[in-house]
């Protein structure tokens, strides 16, 4: 962080946030952790909350269509050390992307991230209602996205890098399907806020779309 950015946001009133939505595999969670190191921010993969109450319930042997039990569940969440790894297990993400559509378990979700997107210097939170509920007044709204092919080739590369197998048209399935769950949601669907800056990284490398979002982030500073 430089100088003059360390200054605006130590002798910022409030915190500075910076709110990224966006589809899976699209380059968010990436993108989001280099914007976090850059400016000495705190970051929150919001998707990893709901990832979390979704492994307890697992764990527990506990119904994953029982609203009331998995809300319950959602405020023990502890948004620190949450391990990405162990959450990105496939069967949790799809145990996440059902109770996701629950109200009750957003709201209670939701209350935990936006305490966390006070927190000074500022932070960095990632997810797909970040900028149209979670923080809707944010400074900063990025929406970033890629096309459905481009993701599941991502997230194919990602799988075999690791030494598992993968096959490219059950993950492109798959991303086809969690995008039409996401988006169809009653309560808080995926889709970028009016006043979200468009990053499609389909053909932008990462180190593209994290200089575009940092020319936004320091207009914003300014």
């Amino acid at each position: 962080m430089t100088a003059a950015m360390n200054d605006t946001a130590d002798t910022a009133d409030t915190a500075m946030t910076v709110a990224i939505d966006g589809p899976a595999a699209a380059g968010k969670g990436t993108l989001s952790r280099l914007i976090a190191d850059a400016y000495g921010f705190h970051h929150l993969d919001t998707g990893l909350t709901y990832r979390a109450t979704a492994k307890a319930l697992l764990d527990r042997g506990l119904p994953l269509d029982d609203e009331a039990v998995a809300e319950t569940v959602a405020r023990q969440v502890e948004l620190a050390g949450l391990d990405r790894d162990i959450l990105s297990a496939h069967a949790i993400g799809e145990a996440a992307s059902k109770i996701a559509v629950m109200p009750a378990v957003r709201r209670a979700l939701v209350e935990a991230q936006r305490a966390f997107a006070v927190r000074k210097p500022g932070t960095v939170l990632d997810g797909r209602d970040i900028g149209t509920v979670v923080c809707p007044a944010a400074p900063v709204k990025l929406y970033v996205t890629a096309s459905p092919q481009v993701r599941a080739r991502r997230r194919y590369d990602e799988i075999v890098a690791k030494g598992q197998a993968a096959d490219y048209e059950t993950i492109f399935a798959d991303v086809k399907t969690r995008d039409e769950r996401d988006m169809g949601r009653a309560d808080s669907p995926l889709k970028p806020a009016a006043d979200a800056h468009l990053l499609d990284t389909s053909e932008m490398s990462i180190e593209a779309a994290f200089q575009a979002a940092r020319a936004f982030i320091d207009a914003a500073l300014k």
